[in-house]
C-alpha cells in the first residue's frame, strides 16, 4: 500500500482542492470523510477512485474497501482532509454523481429556488429521500450539491435519489405540461393551507431562499402557494423542518 506522509505532497495538494466547488468542476470529482459515507458509496455502486486512510482508520476498515485504491496517509495529511473536528482519518475521491437525462415523473419531487445554507440543503435531500421523492431539482443560486458540509448533512442520500441542477421554470413547465401540481411555499392572500391539500403521488413542491422566499419570477408560475399555520408564537420555520412537514403531508 502507498504512503504519503508530507502535506507538501503533491497528492495531498490536488485533495485539497477538492474542498472548493471550483477545483470539484475542474476534475468532477468530489471529497467524502468517514466510513458511513464511504459505505453508502460502496453500497450504492460510486465510482470510487482513490481511499485514504490513516494508521488509526487502517485498523477498522472494512474488507468491501478496493484494496488496490487505498492510501496510507500520516495523521498530519488526515488532518489537512479533514473538515471535521474530530476526523474517523479515511476519506474517499469520489466521481460526480451522473442522472438521467429523461427525469422519470412517477413520484413527487423536489424543488429548491436559491437555499443557500449548506445543512439546510443537505437536511432536505435527506428528508426527500425519506419521504420517497423521486428526485431533487437545485435551482439557481442554490449552493454547491458537494459542499462538504451538505454531503455530510446529506449522510448518503445523494447516492438514493437524482438530484439535478437545473433552471426550475423548465421543470415547472415538465411537470404542469404532464397535469402534475407545482405547489409554492409563500404566504400571500391567495395561498391555502396545506391541510387543504389531498395527498397525491406526483406532484412538486417548492421551497424558496431562507431569507427572502421563493423568486417572484417562480411565484407567479405555480398551480397553488401553501403555507404551514403556526399555533404558537414563533414568526416562522426553519426551511428544512418546513420541507420536512409538507413533503411527509402532500405524499400519498
Amino acid at each position: 500500500m502507498e504512503t504519503i506522509v508530507s502535506v507538501k505532497n503533491e497528492r495531498v495538494k490536488m485533495w485539497k482542492k477538492l474542498q472548493t466547488k471550483k477545483g470539484r468542476e475542474k476534475v468532477g470529482t468530489y471529497l467524502i470523510e468517514g466510513f458511513h459515507l464511504i459505505d453508502e458509496a460502496i453500497k450504492n455502486k460510486a465510482l470510487i477512485l482513490e481511499v485514504m486512510l490513516s494508521e488509526d482508520a487502517k485498523e477498522m476498515v472494512a474488507t468491501s474497501l478496493p484494496e488496490n485504491k487505498m492510501v496510507l496517509v500520516s495523521q498530519e495529511v488526515s488532518k489537512q482532509l479533514s473538515e471535521t473536528q474530530t476526523t474517523q482519518g479515511i476519506f474517499a475521491v469520489v466521481k460526480k454523481n451522473s442522472v438521467p437525462e429523461e427525469p422519470v415523473l412517477e413520484k413527487p419531487y423536489l424543488f429548491l429556488d436559491n437555499v443557500q445554507d449548506p445543512g439546510n440543503l443537505g437536511t432536505m435531500i435527506r428528508t426527500a429521500d425519506a419521504a420517497g421523492f423521486g428526485g431533487v431539482v437545485l435551482g439557481k443560486g442554490t449552493v454547491d450539491l458537494y459542499n462538504n458540509k451538505v454531503i455530510r448533512s446529506m449522510q448518503g442520500s445523494h447516492f438514493h435519489l437524482p438530484i439535478y441542477q437545473d433552471d426550475l421554470s423548465d421543470w415547472f413547465e415538465l411537470f404542469q405540461n404532464a397535469g402534475f401540481p407545482v405547489y409554492g411555499t409563500e404566504l400571500n392572500e391567495l395561498a391555502v393551507s396545506y391541510r387543504d391539500i389531498t395527498p397525491q403521488s406526483k406532484f412538486a413542491v417548492v421551497m424558496g431562499n431562507e431569507g427572502n422566499g421563493m423568486s417572484k419570477e417562480l411565484l407567479e408560475k405555480t398551480t397553488k402557494n401553501l403555507y404551514i399555520p403556526i399555533m404558537g408564537q414563533a414568526e416562522s420555520l426553519n426551511v428544512a423542518v418546513a420541507a420536512g412537514i409538507l413533503m411527509f403531508a402532500l405524499t400519498k
